[in-house]
């Protein structure tokens, strides 16, 4: 009776709370590929939802088929919504011979594993209905030798054939040219998805890779064409070249050299990540270097989500993933795992989700040394200060007034700490190790009446409804004993 009265008690408190707290702020209407944030996964190691589709699936066999579905991916959409990230990247979806949907058998195919052209359409509505984007790769180039073209005797001007046993398609042939782009925008016209993903584009010549955009685009305006690879072509985002390896280099240990930290401008738009599906996992650099590696991920996507671009996170990098390479750095994804990574990147990516400043706003470094990093991501309505700790000791840095201002207040998101002008007019800022803060940037109000009245009020009204309670319940104990004799 006591636990239900408290619980009773307990709920009318935080009803009376939220009702004089001020209203949480909506995520920003996204307007550019700068707004976006990209979860990377591999449909067949997703989750597998629909047995019908299970050909010769085999779990124990790393190389083969896992069973992972179209539907699977719709089963999961709330945890990729829950991180924050507002498209999901499918990868290749053709008819394929390996799990990762590389090897391209037919691109007038979906790969039937994956599941039916109602249920990829499914998916598509469902994840837009979350206000979630879908990607999907389209494989240019190393595509299965038993590809319909390349078995095709009338197309065999077309192929190239390769040291791996794939082949790659002569896109300096105008059929193939044709074959190539018909085949891409079938595909953009059948599916309304949000974003094609050109991979294997090394090589290619610009002009026809600005010829394939501009007619993908003419057919949606609203398509997102983006670059696996660092290119001139005219894509909507790209990868730079080297860029893993550098945020590996920084991040997978603490006291490293971070002034190589790759800054982009706003005007460029690249995606930025530290693995890929085709890479070896970051997870397996911070344990080579005997670190705790989900820390060393709290620091990694922390910087990811707060520095210009566009972030790309590997499916699996949540609950750390090891690997060195496919298919051990593919594993079937675990749902059922520890949630502190996961909720942390769900934190952070709220922040930057809720604020333009943090996706597209001025980016100036005001401290990078030795893994302290300090910088201001700023626009007209707002500004912050990121810092972040990637050293093995507390460190301290002070702020001056010329960039922040007189009379203003930082306020810490993640650690509550709250930050004022000092004797000396400048901002002392002081951050444990390991640790990624950021401060959100106000007019110093003093004391805040209107909110300690407000708390006053609670509490009286909750001291009030306990007594209530209490005297309800002597009342009920006074009758029963009255009853019971």
């Amino acid at each position: 009776m006591k636990k239900e009265k408290w619980i009773r008690a307990t709920m009318a408190l935080t009803i009376l709370i939220g009702l004089i707290a001020p209203l949480t702020t909506q995520a920003a209407s996204r307007e550019s590929i700068q707004d976006e944030s990209i979860y990377d996964l591999l449909v067949d190691r997703y989750f597998n939802k629909t047995i019908e589709n299970d050909f010769e699936v085999n779990t124990r066999e790393p190389s083969a088929f896992a069973g992972g579905d179209f539907m699977g991916v719709v089963e999961k959409l709330d945890h990729i919504q829950e991180m924050g990230f507002s498209m999901v990247s499918l990868g290749p979806v053709f008819s394929t011979e390996t799990y990762d949907g590389k090897r391209v058998l037919d691109y007038g195919q979906l790969e039937r594993h994956f599941g039916t052209s109602e249920e990829l359409k499914t998916l598509i509505d469902k994840a837009n209905k979350k206000n979630i984007g879908v990607v999907v790769d389209f494989p240019l180039q190393q595509v299965s030798s038993k590809h319909i073209w390349a078995t095709d005797q009338d197309k065999a001007s077309w192929v190239i054939s390769n040291e791996n046993g794939t082949v790659s398609w002569d896109l300096t042939n105008k059929d193939a040219q044709q074959a190539v782009e018909k085949a891409a925008l079938d595909f953009v016209k059948q599916y309304n998805v949000d974003g094609l993903r050109l991979t294997g584009i090394d090589g290619i010549d610009k002009a026809f890779l600005n010829s394939l955009i501009e007619k993908l685009k003419t057919e949606n305006d609203k398509l997102y064409v983006l670059a696996l690879e660092s290119s001139d072509a005219n894509f909507d985002a790209q990868v730079a070249s080297g860029q893993e390896d550098l945020y590996r280099n920084i991040f997978k240990n603490v006291d490293l050299d971070t002034a190589k930290l790759p800054q982009f401008s706003t005007d460029k738009p690249v995606m930025q990540q530290i693995d890929s599906i085709n890479t070896k996992r970051f997870t397996a650099n911070a344990a080579e270097e005997n670190m705790f590696p989900p820390t060393r991920w709290k620091m990694a996507m922390a910087t990811l989500l707060s520095m210009p671009g566009i972030p790309v996170m590997t499916y699996g990098s949540e609950i750390a993933v090891n690997g060195d390479k496919p298919p051990a750095s593919h594993p079937i994804l675990d749902f059922n795992t520890d949630e502190e990574l996961i909720e942390f990147i769900g934190d952070v990516h709220s922040l930057r989700n809720d604020s333009a400043a943090l996706r597209t706003g001025k980016m100036d470094m005001l401290y990078n040394e030795a893994g302290l990093m300090v910088y201001e991501r700023s626009n007209d309505e707002e500004t912050w200060i990121v810092a972040i700790n990637n050293t093995g000791g507390t460190q301290s840095f002070d702020i001056p007034r010329e960039v922040i201002g007189d009379k203003k207040e930082l306020r810490g998101l993640f650690e509550g700490d709250i930050l004022r002008q000092r004797d000396d007019g400048n901002y002392r800022l002081v951050v444990d190790r390991e640790i990624a803060e950021f401060y959100n940037v106000t007019n110093h109000k003093g004391i805040n009446k209107g909110y300690l009245a407000a708390l006053a009020l609670v509490y009286i009204l909750f001291m009030t409804f306990i007594y209530l309670v209490w005297r309800k319940g002597k009342q009920r104990k006074a009758e029963e004993m009255k009853n019971s004799r």
